[in-house]
């Protein structure tokens, strides 16, 4: 008998080795049981080596995209990625404000794995003015973090110093993840206007952890979608994504993916 499942939109680019972008989100949002719909904004030439190219799609054609799932599909909550230009930004945030879309998470993608520039200056001040403030949750990692407050960021302290900080730039709520953070590797920071939250977790040191931003923000979206609150929602998230990390993929030259069902394979081996 056909079920009735959230729906959850992944609004980002196309990474064509499948471990991060478009591809790791739908992965992610299946294995965590809603049925993933998405958008592509730009699409790059990337493997587990290298971060080669980007190509951002002309704006009609995101806005096309966009449109077309709208006036078919109840979207439950969406997860931003990869938006690339000052334009891009402006399309989807005008889209959002008019579609007034709930549960929207926001991973602030700026640098690939290897550091090349994926999001330009003036798209960060566009980010940080049209966009985040029509987020449910802003997930920047350290890094991220650090780019929007201007300081380093190394201890718990400094990294709840951020939140409070990142907070202020319009979101319901933000994540500092703390995969970068050397003090506590691993132990991420929840504010929320109100307070701060910790969830800390078992740091798993591997060089298989491509995509891991992308589809962690992609499964608190998921179980988001399907009513769970904030601090469950990221419970949950963080150790499906831990589990994934655990159970990583060695494909490629280089820093493979995670796996995102790894639950499916484990299963099949006992």
């Amino acid at each position: 008998m056909p079920k009735n499942i959230p729906l959850v939109l992944s609004i980002a680019g196309s990474d064509p080795s499948g471990g991060a972008g478009i591809q790791g989100d739908i992965k992610a949002i299946q294995a965590n049981g809603a049925f993933a719909l998405s958008v592509i904004t730009t699409v790059t030439a990337q493997n587990s080596l290298k971060f080669h190219s980007s190509y951002a799609l002309p704006i009609h054609v995101i806005e096309a995209q966009m449109q077309s799932l709208l006036e078919d599909f109840q979207i439950s909550a969406v997860k931003i990625g990869m938006l690339s230009s000052q334009e891009i930004v402006k399309c989807v945030a005008i889209f959002l404000k008019k579609a007034a879309l709930p549960n929207l998470v926001i991973d602030p993608v700026m640098r690939s794995k290897d550091q090349s520039l994926l999001l330009k200056n003036n798209a960060l001040e566009s980010l940080k003015k049209d966009l985040i403030p029509l987020s449910r949750l802003l997930t920047p990692n350290i890094p991220e973090a650090e780019i929007f407050t201007g300081k380093k960021i190394e201890t718990l302290a400094e990294s709840e110093a951020a939140a409070r900080n990142i907070y202020d730039l319009g979101c319901q709520a933000v994540l500092v993840k703390g995969g970068h953070l050397l003090e506590s590797p691993g132990h991420d920071i929840l504010f929320d206007g109100k307070k701060i939250t910790h969830f800390s977790g078992t740091f798993i040191d591997s060089p298989h952890t491509h995509g891991t931003g992308c589809s962690y923000a992609s499964a608190i979206a998921t179980q988001l979608a399907f009513g769970l609150t904030l601090k469950e929602a990221i419970t949950t998230a963080k150790y499906y994504i831990t589990e994934t990390i655990r159970n990583g993929l060695k494909i490629g030259h280089g820093k493979g993916p995670t796996d995102h069902f790894y639950f499916l394979r484990n299963r099949n081996t006992e």
